[in-house]
């Protein structure tokens, strides 16, 4: 992977728990990752009461402060917010990355907020109709992107086709799979299944550059996994706030269950090791944030309540982002797509 710098806009305001995690998970990623900067956006003394928590004296060089005045609040609109609150920390940092100076953002603020500054600051790449958030999944066996996972509650099939593109660029590049599989979300495996966008777009994505697999639904997520699962965003978000509330829930369960005796709770020591590995793997601090696709810049939107772990996460997903050259890759792949179009027509 190449050293050359990487420059990243932090929203240091953004999340349940700022600026202390953002900023101790900056802290974190400059010290594993030596070509990286970091401008921390937002209110300078809260950042610098932050800072002297933290051992940052050969750091100095490697970050720096933008100071903010506002934020935008999770009760705030999203469109709303950044209308008003034009000083906010998520959308100097998007500007950031706008006028060149970063070429990332990573925010575990407002979501909203995160989606409507990047698209209208930054606007989509070219060719590409619009953006989407793609959320790396856990399986027994391996990782899927999931797109849209929320930006797009309302898609047509050429939107579909673009996001099916997108996705796998980002498995093959990032993930590493060679020649990711890619499925279409519907109400059953047979080619005939779904509503007419799945029915439409299971006639385009089958033509598309892609490696397509066919419609999955929903045990095949997790049991019979592709490599990129394509949606409209609001099936996306439905499934992805589904599968968090789900692996939560069955570990409060297993919890309670292993406690009710003596036996079982030996048993469970027995199976720690067992245990923890299947939190880890299920534990959305590993994966750090959803890429926001499509858009010309790099963008992460971290989990709300983000540890520090987790933002050095997102930190990493953007820099390999960066690193593999996935913006570039889907304007090529893109324009490719829609000039084959052109010609069969």
């Amino acid at each position: 992977m190449s050293l050359e710098p990487v420059r990243i806009a932090l929203d240091a305001m953004g999340g349940d728990f700022a600026p202390e995690n953002p900023v101790a998970g900056a802290i974190q990623a400059l010290k594993i990752y030596p070509e990286l900067f970091v401008y921390l956006v937002g209110d300078e003394l809260k950042i610098l009461n932050e800072l002297r928590k933290h051992e940052v004296r050969e750091l100095r060089h490697r970050f720096e402060i933008k100071h903010t005045t506002q934020v935008i609040e999770m009760g705030d609109g999203a469109v709303e917010g950044i209308r008003r609150k034009k000083d906010s920390s998520i959308l100097r940092a998007v500007e950031l990355v706008r006028d060149g100076l970063a070429q990332a953002i990573v925010s575990a603020g407002h979501t909203g907020a995160a989606l409507a500054s990047a698209q209208i600051r930054l606007r989509t790449l070219p060719g590409v109709a619009r953006s989407a958030i793609a959320t790396v999944m856990p399986t027994e066996t391996n990782l899927f992107v999931l797109i849209d996972s929320g930006a797009n509650p309302e898609v047509d099939p050429e939107n579909l086709v673009e996001f099916a593109i997108m996705g796998t660029i980002f498995s093959r590049e990032v993930l590493q799979y060679k020649n990711p599989r890619v499925g279409l979300m519907s109400n059953g495996t047979e080619d005939g299944k779904g509503n007419s966008l799945v029915k439409e777009s299971f006639k385009l994505l089958s033509q598309a550059p892609i490696n397509f697999h066919g419609n999955v639904e929903g045990h095949d997520l997790f049991c019979n996994p592709v490599e990129v699962v394509v949606c409209d965003g609001f099936t996306g978000n439905v499934i992805l706030k589904t599968a968090e509330s789900i692996s939560d829930a069955i570990f409060s369960w297993l919890k309670r269950e292993i406690k009710k005796t003596p036996f079982r709770m030996f048993g469970a020591w027995l199976a720690r090791g067992a245990f923890r590995a299947i939190r880890r793997k299920t534990n959305y601090e590993e994966y750090g944030g959803s890429l926001l696709l499509g858009v010309n810049g790099v963008c992460v939107i971290a989990h709300g309540a983000s540890t520090p772990k987790a933002i050095k996460n997102a930190i990493r997903v953007a820099r390999e982002s960066i690193a593999h050259q996935v913006n570039p890759m889907i304007v090529e792949k893109i324009k490719a797509y829609h000039d084959s179009q052109s010609l069969v027509l």
